[in-house]
């Protein structure tokens, strides 16, 4: 017998999931009711899992920190067992207005995190289990997170706590089908090249569903996602990853300019940093309760004492970002021959891989830029906060990742603009550029072409909790 006889059969398979767009749009017109858990029950369900363990945040001074120390050659803060992360210097430099260079501290964490979202389908209808998880920085403590939320050094128990649970779902191949499977940088502008690898898995084995836990449907989240701070960082940037949520074959721009665009925008900038010693970072002073910047302005670093009885380590301590202001983040929106479309913004952040990702129109922070005067503006905040209620298509205040950074909270916004000056449309200024939602969410199944809050918007698309 050949050996060409005795190879297995190879099937072929369709390049993309010919269900799956109508999978989404069955979920996401499920607003009301899903499999176990009504919209309208579901703080009450959260309310009552924050109740079922006990929960207590307490900021404390540098010393009081356990396992965590100023290392004495570099003043970077570090953990005596080497894993998890360091807080370290950063020098940034662009030679671009409005900040050609710059020192901050930046959070150092090379090893890949895993955020993931289980999906299994009930009665036609697809459902997303989700996780009530508490996470120290986030302002009201219990926020809805993705089914796994959790460092290399969580899951493999670089702590000595419990399993992570439904893990196995991500780590195992053959446990179900992944829908996307991406690498996503997190903030540039305080980690250094820190990435998270995004996941959508569907299964069709049953499910135990642990008390924390809860399957909710597309347009139960599009829902929850209308409300401020309900659902958590990490899930809204599996969220924006879902492929074919978004659809729309026509735009402004080819996907091939797109691309030739952004790729130039890369090329164009000069973006050079480097790692510091934290203890000597111009313009930042250290005293027993924070790292902060000597104007005041921009973030602190600061220690907290955590308790979370329902963790895999129920008690800790740890430092966290804790940022000076609230942002502002949004997209400026229009139709364009009847087609939506979103005024992206190509944007050099320092800690990013490769110095550019598309983020939104307007992402600012006012109380970082107050000392420079109205020229000091980013393009377009006037247009944003000067807003008319009815031009105002999604408004809600989310926090970023809360257990890396203390209450850090920014307004995000849809904003019709469809009255801005013809050229707006035809030339937008240097490093700007009218995209399709569809186009932004094709560029998600790439690594780092979206930034976090881009994608946090995009979510909000794909859900259904804005509809342009």
């Amino acid at each position: 017998m050949t050996p060409a006889a005795t190879a297995p059969a190879l099937r072929l398979t369709t390049r993309a999931d010919v269900r799956l767009p109508e999978l989404l749009a069955r979920s996401a017109a499920a607003r009301t009711e899903g499999t176990q858990l009504a919209t309208g029950d579901f703080a009450p369900w959260l309310a009552a899992r924050g109740r079922a363990h006990r929960f207590a945040v307490e900021r404390i001074p540098f010393d009081g920190l356990d396992g965590w120390s100023f290392a004495p050659e570099t003043g970077n803060l570090v953990h005596r067992s080497g894993r998890f992360f360091t807080v370290e210097g950063m020098h940034a430099r662009t030679g671009e207005a409005p900040f050609p260079e710059w020192h901050q501290p930046v959070i150092k964490q090379p090893e890949v995190g895993i955020l993931g979202i289980l999906a299994k389908e009930f009665d036609g209808v697809l459902h997303f289990l989700m996780q009530a998880k508490m996470e120290p920085g986030n302002p009201n403590l219990l926020q809805l997170s993705p089914t796994v939320q959790a460092t290399r050094s969580n899951y493999t128990k670089v702590h000595r706590g419990a399993d992570v649970k439904y893990i196995e779902y991500f780590v195992r191949p053959g446990r179900g089908r992944p829908l996307a499977d991406v690498l996503q940088s997190e903030h540039g502008s305080w980690f250094y090249r820190k990435s998270n690898r995004n996941m959508l898995v569907v299964t069709d084995e049953e499910v135990p569903v642990d008390e924390d836990f809860c399957w909710l449907t597309l347009g139960q989240l599009g829902e929850l996602l209308r409300r401020d701070n309900v659902v958590n960082m990490d899930a809204r940037t599996v969220l924006a990853c879902l492929p074919g949520a978004l659809t729309g074959d026509l735009a402004l721009h080819s996907d091939t300019g797109l691309l030739s665009w952004f790729t130039g925008e890369r090329s164009r900038h000069d973006l050079h940093t480097r790692l510091t010693p934290l203890r000597s970072t111009p313009g930042w002073q250290r005293d027993e309760w924070s790292v902060h910047h000597e104007a005041g302005r921009y973030f602190r670093v600061v220690a907290l004492a955590v308790q979370a009885g329902n963790r895999e380590v129920t008690g800790w301590t740890q430092p966290l970002f804790e940022p000076v202001g609230t942002g502002v983040t949004a997209f400026l929106t229009r139709r364009i021959d009847g087609v939506p479309h979103l005024l992206a913004h190509a944007r050099v952040e320092g800690g990013f891989l490769d110095t550019v990702e598309i983020g939104p129109t307007v992402q600012y922070t006012p109380e970082n830029h107050a000392h420079l005067g109205p020229d000091g503006r980013p393009p377009y905040l006037a247009e944003v906060l000067a807003a008319e209620p009815s031009r105002i298509r999604y408004e809600a205040v989310h926090s970023e990742e809360g257990g890396r950074f203390l209450n850090a909270e920014s307004r995000y916004l849809f904003v019709d603009a469809q009255d801005l000056p013809g050229e707006t449309v035809t030339e937008p200024p240097p490093g700007y550029r009218w995209v399709t939602p569809a186009q932004l969410g094709s560029l998600t199944r790439h690594g780092h072409y979206v930034n976090v809050q881009a994608r946090t918007l995009l979510a909000c698309l794909n859900t259904g909790a804005v509809t342009l």
